[in-house]
């Protein structure tokens, strides 16, 4: 397998990171873990959005590796791309979390950059 590819499940679990950071918090209630979630504030709450946004941008991110693959764009320009990508969605998440909001927005429109940069070098 690629670089690129082990990039899909590190995108993949991304988000059970952040959500482990929420449930972190003290009470938590694994017979209703929505119903907790829901009472987080704070920086825990936080994470729960980091959670939801990482599921949101992994289809993109995914699909893009894949198609550029498929299409036999530069292998070292994939996995550079996919490395960058899981580095700034990390960076997204701990921005998130930190309450850094112009960092997370720069994290979000980087990483965004990444996946739309595959599939143009796969034209």
């Amino acid at each position: 397998m690629t670089i690129a590819y082990w990039c899909i499940l590190a995108a993949a679990l991304l988000p059970y990171v952040w959500v482990g950071a929420a449930k972190s918090a003290s009470g938590y209630d694994n017979a209703a873990p929505r119903v907790f979630l829901d009472t987080l504030r704070d920086w825990h709450r936080r994470a729960v959005w980091a959670q939801a946004n990482a599921f949101e941008a992994f289809p993109a991110f995914a699909a893009g590796v894949i198609i550029a693959h498929q299409l036999n764009a530069p292998q070292a320009w994939i996995d550079l791309l996919a490395l960058g990508f899981i580095g700034l969605r990390l960076m997204h998440g701990i921005a998130y979390i930190g309450n850094w909001p112009a960092l997370r927005s720069l994290a979000w429109a980087s990483g965004m950059a990444c996946v739309v940069t595959l599939f143009v070098i796969a034209a």
